[in-house]
Parts: structure tokens; C-alpha cells; sequence
């Protein structure tokens, strides 16, 4: 690729383009996904079935916020939730879901205090927030990844 964009087969552009060729698959290896376990495949049906019902519930409440303007106002707001779940393949897909349905935004990570800080368009109670993040998906996926 690197000598089309070029438009040389000069020694000097193989030479650079080899390097850069080089570079880049050492670079890429960091995004190489370490082999996954599933633990429980009987689990991740059910988390399946349980985020495609709330990513449905999420767009009906977010499209009434949105389609409804005199209604009460909506209270946004962050909430940190402590997390047990340390495997990152499961915390991939725990920011998958979170970012899957909507009026949820993962906001930040802090891996150190295993800490998750999530964003809710329509906070009403944070620990209510929380127990649904550890009960309906955290647990469910420590028993498949861990």
C-alpha cells in the first residue's frame, strides 16, 4: 500500500515501506483479543434475551423524554458504581451493553478502584441504577468470564 500511495517501486520507498510495515503489525498486536472462555453459555443466553428487553424498555422511555417536552423534567446525572467484575473481555461487554441502550453512557473507568462511572439521562435513584448494573449484568457476566 505503501508504494501505490507513493506511485514508486524506488529501493528507498520498499526500504521505508517494509519499516513502516513492520511497525505497524508490531503496533496492531496490542489489539490482538486474548482467547475468551465462556463459562456459563446458558448465562449468556439469558444476559442476550435480558439486554435486547432493555435496550426496547430504554428506547420507549428515551423516545417519551424526547417526543414529550411538557413533560417533568428529565434529572440527568453521573453515578459510580463499584464493580467486582475484573475480567476485560467482560468489561468490554459490559461497556457494549451500557453503550447499546440508550440513555446510558459509560463515562469512565478507573481500574485501579475497579470503579465504573456511568451517565443516566433519567437519574431518578442512583442506587436503584446500581443494583440494576451488579444485579441484571455484572453477576451474569462474572459467571460467564470468570
Amino acid at each position: 500500500m505503501w508504494l501505490v500511495l507513493n506511485e514508486s517501486l524506488s529501493l528507498g520507498q520498499l526500504a521505508v515501506g517494509a519499516l513502516v510495515a513492520l511497525a505497524a503489525v508490531n503496533r496492531m498486536r496490542a489489539l490482538e483479543v486474548p482467547r475468551v472462555r465462556l463459562h456459563s453459555l446458558r448465562t449468556a443466553v439469558v444476559l442476550t434475551g435480558v439486554v435486547l428487553a432493555d435496550i426496547v424498555r430504554s428506547n420507549i422511555a428515551v423516545a417519551c423524554i424526547v417526543l414529550r417536552p411538557g413533560a417533568p423534567r428529565h434529572a440527568p446525572g453521573f453515578v459510580d458504581i463499584p464493580l467486582e467484575l475484573r475480567d476485560r473481555v467482560g468489561l468490554a461487554v459490559l461497556g457494549c451493553i451500557i453503550t447499546a441502550t440508550p440513555g446510558t453512557t459509560w463515562s469512565g473507568y478507573d481500574d485501579v478502584a475497579g470503579t465504573l462511572t456511568l451517565h443516566v439521562l433519567d437519574l431518578e435513584d442512583a442506587g436503584a441504577m446500581r443494583a440494576t448494573i451488579k444485579g441484571r449484568y455484572e453477576r451474569r457476566l462474572q459467571e460467564i468470564f470468570e
